[in-house]
């Protein structure tokens, strides 16, 4: 890289030698405990045996985190306590340097690529805004790409300058020793999410589950050797100027979701799980690093297709149903585990027994014992097609006629209307037309939604339906419908409404 006349700050300095270069060194970190968060947070614990002088003194604490929230941060050593911090994030870079340098004297060194001679200048750095301007004697010089290999010398490194993030604390202690010090913080720019690959069997109606947690680190600093705790869940006031913006919780699975009541075999820490991993691991600044901490085989599993219609829904065509995969979380189906958000990847062998993608579906946290159904995608060869077949306004009396039900209490009527807004009521038949390309026989979860259309509209009823239904809730009622194999199917259903 050389100067250039343009361009970004980072291109200022084409390489940086310093008169009495010091390298960075291993690591100043001690005993490392890091608790990973959900959303970009994480809190780090870090002993150090530290030398304190009696007295006041100021002790350093390089290699912290860059993302520090100096807020948050606690320090305990026996006999010492803390009266002020600091945190140096001003790092040491070519840009930070030559910045650094201006009013000040620098030595440039250009080398002749045809011989290799170097000739070396005094030069006055002037700015560095959208260049690197200097003084040589009685001339003024832009910095910039003419070919000729450039390197800036300094005297010596700023003090305001580090090569690693930094906190100073001073503290206070009533003697002087060797004692374990620790410091205790939390942090943006550290977080994890976890991935499932679940590879589906049709024909044995189970899947095979593997789970990854994804550990992103983007701190500016290498955790070494640290005992790592992943941590399933977001604790409120995890919010602070270095923090990553928090992704949105994922909503339920679409296809369908019931919580368990079951309790996963995993410590809980308040409210959430811990995933602790499996010895000590190094987080590489800017790395990203799978750990599997989940692997079941034979879950059992089925496939589902269903389709939910709205409320005088008329389809111009016939419409794909989705097609999803449904299992338990529950202990006695195999899997056995509370599953943190993240997304689930779904494959199937073909003919030659390789393992295909055949889609992916989002789950939110998910306890154990719950029932999912993720969708994987639309189905190529099951179609539904919803009409409104007819609908037709219906009298008073025929309303009455179709009615089930008196609700009496002590031989009294419970509740007595003496007036009421004009009512018009309806009598609506659906016609739901299936068809089935594929040669075996395949069952679809139909939902029609949209029966409650407020307080004033509960009292519908349902006549007639080829089908027998279920009232799932106040407004959807499903019909579980068996659709022949390379044929086609017709439910019909009447309901009478208020609206």
């Amino acid at each position: 890289m050389r100067f250039a006349l343009l361009g970004t700050a980072a291109l200022f300095v084409a390489s940086a030698t310093l008169a009495q270069p010091g390298e960075a060194g291993p690591s100043a970190q001690g005993d490392l405990d890091v608790t990973i968060y959900n959303g970009g947070q994480a809190l780090v614990q870090d002993v150090r045996q530290l030398s304190i002088p009696n007295g006041r003194s100021r002790i350093e604490f390089p290699d912290v985190s860059a993302q520090i929230r100096p807020e948050t941060l606690s320090f305990a050593a026996e006999g010492a306590g803390i009266v002020e911090q600091n945190f140096d994030f001003d790092l040491l870079t070519p840009t930070k340097l030559m910045e650094k340098a201006i009013g000040q004297t620098v030595t440039l060194v250009r080398t002749n690529p045809a011989t290799g001679a170097e000739t070396r200048e005094q030069a006055t750095v002037l700015s560095t805004a959208g260049g690197v301007v200097v003084q040589i004697g009685d001339r003024i010089e832009v910095l910039r790409d003419d070919g000729l290999p450039v390197r800036t010398i300094f005297d010596g490194v700023p003090p305001n300058l580090r090569a690693r993030p930094t906190l100073s604390v001073t503290v206070e202690s009533d003697r002087a020793g060797t004692r374990p010090a620790s410091i205790r913080y939390l942090t943006g720019g550290l977080g994890w999410s976890a991935d499932y690959v679940a590879l589906y069997d049709e024909a044995r109606g189970t899947t095979d589950m593997q789970g990854w947690v994804t550990l992103t680190n983007q701190t500016g600093t290498t955790f070494h050797n640290a005992d790592t705790v992943l941590v399933a869940g977001t604790p409120s006031g995890m919010s602070g100027a270095n923090q990553i913006r928090r992704p949105r919780v994922p909503p339920p699975p679409p296809g369908g979701f019931v919580p368990g009541t079951e309790t996963a075999p995993r410590e809980q820490l308040g409210d959430f799980y811990l995933y602790p991993l499996t010895g000590r691991t190094t987080i590489a600044n800017a790395q990203t690093k799978q750990v599997s901490f989940l692997d079941v085989q034979a879950v059992p599993a089925r496939r589902v297709y269903a389709r939910t219609v709205g409320w005088l829904g008329s389809d111009g065509a016939p419409v794909n149903v989705s097609t999803a995969i449904g299992f338990s979380t529950a202990r006695d189906q195999g899997l056995g585990d509370a599953l943190p958000a993240g997304i689930v990847r779904f494959y199937q062998r073909d003919r030659q027994g390789t393992p295909q993608f055949v889609g992916e579906s989002r789950i939110g946290h998910t306890p154990m014992g719950s029932a999912l159904e993720l969708v994987t995608g639309d189905a190529f060869d099951v179609f539904v097609q919803a009409e409104v077949v007819s609908r037709d306004r219906i009298t008073a009396n025929e309303w009455e006629a179709s009615s089930r039900y008196r609700v009496v209490k002590d031989g009294a009527v419970v509740r007595e209307v003496t007036s009421e807004r004009p009512v018009e009521y309806w009598r609506t038949t659906m016609r739901y037309s299936f068809t089935n390309a594929k040669p075996v026989p395949v069952e679809v979860d139909l939902t029609q939604a949209g029966l409650d259309q407020g307080w004033w509209s509960r009292d519908f009823r349902v006549t007639s339906e080829d089908v027998a239904g279920e009232q799932i809730n106040a407004g959807q009622r499903r019909y579980r419908v068996t659709v022949p194999a390379n044929g086609k199917r017709e439910v019909r259903v009447t309901y009478e409404t208020r609206y």
